[in-house]
């Protein structure tokens, strides 16, 4: 009697607080929908209520269902992250988990990690959403112990897993795909899949995209508005990809990837008052190719070893009288030799132990004046320790850095050593409730960039690592109520943060300089609520909401004018809330995406603040079958109050926009 009234409760509860949810919710997971129809599908998937350290999961299902185009838009559905939008489909756009920044943010593809050695920050933006199975982030370290050291190496970890193909009924499958959007945006994709006799399969897809991008912008500019149309906005993309899976039989894996990307794109730069002008123009090309070995020898041991070769070019150039020869050209190449190995040992049934080394050389070439032509040589080991049963998970590891540089020319810095804790635990309360308690800490570093060290005149090699401390505490819940209430799953969680030795550009006798000058203090609160309604065998609902409250100070200087306030680009409210609505005829879902006011330089006065804004995106899909052919149709309107905001102060974000795409699976 006493369960059946907590039910009751509970579902009253949760349609109570849905309200308050669609309205004041700011971040995203909206992830966290998949838990209890993951398993029933019969993929591998974590489940987060579980996970001892927060864990918000994205998978194919319900990247459709929400009409998720964009992997950046995918993960702005996250809670506790922001990502970095300079506007537009050209635009860059980089992940900060908890406001540690870009740099503390490991970004893994296949379970490899996306590096970039000169700047420490990936653009998501040069992967597509088209392929991938699902996405996760982790926040601290994740209960996973047989990964990549790499994957320990940072404060958080967004992870890109693409769909491997499944052969039921013949040996071949074909998608074809084309999305068109405002401002001259056509996308056309294409990916074959093919079975190898009875032990491998081949994939291979290929999408390009174009966009003028000069969308219509109004603007507050100081006292005065401004309205125009963003200029040099245009980019064109190459996307390829080639794998080949391999079951090699007695437990053996192996996987190989081939990545191919080639862009060309204008850079519109800010919008200044009476000075439209934009002439720079950027140019990427990047391939890798990378490979994963695994083999389970029996219960108790299995091996895994990854390695990766890895090509970067980038050419800058920007036209402009005031350059003696018209113009300013720079070229960089970067090169990265990559290897992972690493067991795992199970003893007992409860009872994990893995050790894991990874060995990585980078390099980097440019034209600027003095470059010191520098490679770094990374050692990365670490081993790690699980028990895991039905109520207690309880994880540690510990991880050795070892870091040394050479040059071809000038100063460099000396080699580190660095040793980096962590640990957590999730603990279920009670046996007959899914009510869990997790607490987790992690002491981890960021050594400086090349751009840090090299750059330049500004460069400094004697930087010392950005050292950041994470503690988080939080309790989760995730329940079926009733058959009406298909699953209802709760998380709230407290975090601190503490960033030292945070590496900064001050301005010395007479140029600026790289100098560890900086310390930040962060708290906040996560809260992430999701639920399914099912009405009959055609007819749910799903809703979620997700909250964040961050309070991310600078605590340098007590003298310093900035003593004590937000850190540049940090919200204290953010959030998300969306409704999907699934039927036999329609499937239609509706975004709302909410950030209070940030300030764009370390001093939070009128003049640096950047507006809050409120985003709603309407989405509806309808999938067909005809004959063997999968047909989807989707449309979406973008921004639908044409607001006009801005994420990077003086770059506005498109306003109302709409996108439209047609799929074909067979």
């Amino acid at each position: 009697m006493q369960n059946s009234f907590t039910k009751r409760f509970l579902e009253l509860l949760c349609v109570c607080l849905f309200p308050f949810a669609v309205l004041h919710a700011q971040v995203d997971t909206t992830t966290f929908h998949q838990l209890s129809g993951v398993e029933i599908l019969g993929k591998v998937r974590p489940s987060t209520t579980r996970e001892s350290t927060p864990l918000q999961v994205m998978d194919k299902a319900g990247i459709e269902r929400l009409g998720v185009q964009d992997l950046s838009e995918a993960v702005k559905r996250f809670s506790g992250v922001t990502v970095q939008d300079y506007g537009g489909i050209g635009g860059l756009k980089t992940v900060s988990v908890r406001s540690l920044g870009a740099k503390h943010t490991a970004v893994s593809y296949d379970g490899v990690t996306i590096t970039d050695a000169q700047s420490g920050q990936v653009d998501i933006s040069r992967f597509t959403l088209d392929n991938v199975d699902m996405i996760s982030l982790s926040i601290g370290q994740a209960d996973d112990i047989f990964q990549t050291a790499r994957m320990y190496a940072s404060a958080g970890a967004l992870n890109i897993k693409t769909a491997r193909p499944v052969f039921a009924d013949r040996p071949f499958h074909v998608k074809a795909q084309v999305k068109a959007g405002s401002f001259g945006m056509v996308n056309p994709y294409l990916r074959y899949e093919q079975k190898l006799g009875k032990h491998f399969a081949a994939t291979g897809q290929v999408d390009w995209l174009r966009a003028d991008g000069n969308y219509p912008y109004v603007i507050q500019n100081e006292q005065q508005e401004e309205s125009g149309k963003r200029k040099n906005s245009d980019i064109r993309t190459l996307r390829t990809e080639l794998n080949l899976f391999g079951d090699l039989g007695k437990g053996s894996e192996l996987a190989v990837k081939g990545y191919y990307f080639d862009s060309e794109r204008g850079l519109p730069g800010s919008v200044i008052l009476y000075n439209d002008y934009a002439k720079e123009r950027l140019w990427d090309k990047n391939y890798f190719v990378q490979g994963h070995y695994k083999k389970q020898f029996d219960t108790r041991f299995s091996l895994q070893a990854q390695g990766k070769y890895n090509y970067s070019w980038n050419k800058y150039i920007d036209f402009n009288n005031n350059y003696e020869t018209g113009k300013q050209e720079d070229r960089h190449t970067q090169r990265e030799y990559y290897f992972s190995v690493g067991g795992l040992y199970t003893p007992a049934e409860y009872l994990s132990f893995s050790l894991t080394t990874d060995f990585s050389v980078n390099t980097l070439k440019n034209n600027l004046p003095d470059c010191p032509f520098p490679t770094r040589y990374t050692s990365l080991s670490v081993l790690a320790a699980q028990y895991k049963d039905s109520r207690l998970t309880a994880t540690a590891s510990l991880l050795n850095t070892f870091i040394s540089e050479k040059v071809e020319k000038g100063d460099k810095p000396s080699d580190r050593k660095r040793l980096s804790p962590s640990i957590s635990a999730s603990w279920r309360i009670l046996p007959e409730q899914n009510v869990r308690v997790r607490a987790s800490f992690k002491d981890i570093f960021r050594v400086p960039t090349f751009n840090d060290m090299y750059y330049l005149r500004i460069g400094n090699t004697n930087l010392k690592p950005e050292r950041a401390t994470q503690y988080n505490l939080g309790v989760t819940w995730g329940e079926q109520p009733s058959s009406f209430l298909s699953y209802l799953n709760l998380s709230v969680d407290g975090y601190y943060n503490r960033v030292r030795d945070k590496i900064v550009a001050l301005p010395t006798l007479y140029i600026w300089k790289m100098m560890n000058m900086g310390e930040v203090a962060i708290s906040g609160i996560d809260a992430n609520v999701s639920a399914e309604i099912t009405c009959s065998e055609s007819f749910s609902f799903l809703l979620q909401g997700n909250y964040t409250w961050q309070k991310a100070i600078d605590i340098t200087k007590e003298t310093a004018k900035n003593y004590r306030d937000q850190i540049p680009y940090t919200p204290r409210h953010s959030g998300t809330a969306s409704l999907s609505v699934q039927n036999k005829w329609l499937n239609v879902s509706y975004l709302l995406t909410c950030a209070g006011d940030r300030y764009s330089l370390p001093q939070n006065i009128k003049e640096n603040r950047i507006d809050r804004y409120v985003e709603q995106t309407v989405s509806v899909n309808r999938e067909f079958q005809l004959h063997n052919c999968r047909l989807r149709l989707q449309g979406e309107v973008l921004n639908v109050g044409n607001l006009n905001y801005e994420i990077i102060k003086y770059y506005p974000m498109p306003g109302r926009s709409f996108r439209v795409s047609v799929s074909c699976s067979f």
